[in-house]
């Protein structure tokens, strides 16, 4: 898919206008009886785990809250990832749609911030661990497009300015922390990552007043498990992921993507 399709990826919003007003919670870009996408913002932990740290507000609980229903998480997105979370409201349709997750079936594409200009098409083909007290490594691939390029005037490791890249990735798999560890295998490291990023470059957008990790889920498209029909669903990046967008040229500004 190149990025003059990416335009044409529909939104299905489930509310009118004055519902959304009323909705408590995380936006909702899909609902239906069996499943819902919802837009997650950076810095909420989707559930509870060794890494929450302390931490007590969690999307899982603020969903069930919010669609008065037990709630059935397929995937994950990390705490300071933002966009499409794939849920079900039935053990069933999480079973089937967990299936199609390992399949390879679920078409997933994420917008990155990474420093360097790395190809324009590459593939990442690393196995990955499964985290903290997961030692053993299962086969990893992340395929990435080179969206957009931006050469900044931030003195860094000998060099007067700073190359940044753009990318679209759509990981295969579903390991811990994928996109971010393939990144770094490959040297060009994710901005904003604190834990597997390169904090020279992370201050420099600090300094441009951009403080999130800049991974953002923009989209998912799959075949529903009980309709058979495709959903294509999307989440725009926020207003902070924006402003990295903006060092790109207008014509990757949210919205024109």
């Amino acid at each position: 898919m190149n990025p003059q399709e990416q335009k044409q990826i529909p939104l299905n919003p489930p509310f009118s206008k004055g519902e959304e007003q009323q909705a408590v919670g995380l936006s909702v870009l899909h609902r239906d009886d069996w499943l819902a996408v919802v837009d997650k913002p950076a810095g909420l932990m989707v559930h509870d785990s060794k890494l929450a740290r302390g931490e007590t507000d969690f999307a899982a609980d603020r969903l069930r809250e919010q669609f008065g229903k037990p709630i059935f998480l397929v995937h994950r997105l990390d705490r300071a990832t933002s966009g499409c979370l794939l849920l079900a409201f039935d053990r069933d349709t999480a079973s089937a749609l967990g299936k199609t997750l390992m399949s390879r079936a679920v078409e997933k594409d994420y917008l990155a911030v990474c420093r360097g200009w790395p190809d324009e098409n590459f593939v990442v083909d690393y196995p990955l661990d499964g985290g903290p007290g997961k030692p053993v490594k299962k086969p990893a691939v992340t395929r990435f497009v080179r969206l957009a390029t931006a050469e900044l005037d931030l003195p860094s490791a000998g060099f007067e300015t700073s190359r940044y890249a753009l990318l679209r990735a759509s990981p295969e798999t579903g390991r811990f922390r994928q996109i971010r560890r393939h990144l770094k295998h490959m040297s060009h490291h994710l901005i904003g990552d604190t834990s597997h990023g390169d904090g020279r470059h992370n201050r420099a957008f600090r300094i441009l007043g951009i403080h999130r990790m800049l991974l953002h889920a923009q989209r998912l498209a799959f075949d529903h498990p009980h309709t058979g029909t495709r959903v294509v669903v999307s989440a725009l990046p926020d207003a902070e992921f924006g402003r990295a967008l903006a060092l790109f040229g207008d014509s990757h500004l949210p919205g024109a993507l």
